[in-house]
């Protein structure tokens, strides 16, 4: 991938590795590939990710985490 990428985190780790942390490119097409930042593994597509992202239920710590992590203003709402 190249430098023109850009990181985040996901609630599912890599099913290759187990790191959260992925990589997509900064245009982020709904086909565009994730990538794992640890073990370079192909994940998902960005429109598989972004589902992801909005679908998977976290526990108040990994939503916190991912709040950062994404560089997300962090979530108030007590009902995650």
């Amino acid at each position: 991938m190249s430098d023109f990428s850009v990181e985040f985190r996901m609630p599912k780790g890599c099913p290759n590795c187990g790191n959260h942390m992925m990589k997509v490119s900064q245009e982020k097409n709904p086909d565009d590939r994730v990538f794992c930042t640890s073990c370079n593994t192909d994940v998902c597509a960005w429109a598989d990710a972004e589902q992801i992202l909005a679908e998977t239920p976290r526990s108040e710590a990994e939503q916190l985490i991912e709040d950062v992590m994404n560089n997300k203003k962090p979530s108030t709402d007590d009902n995650h």
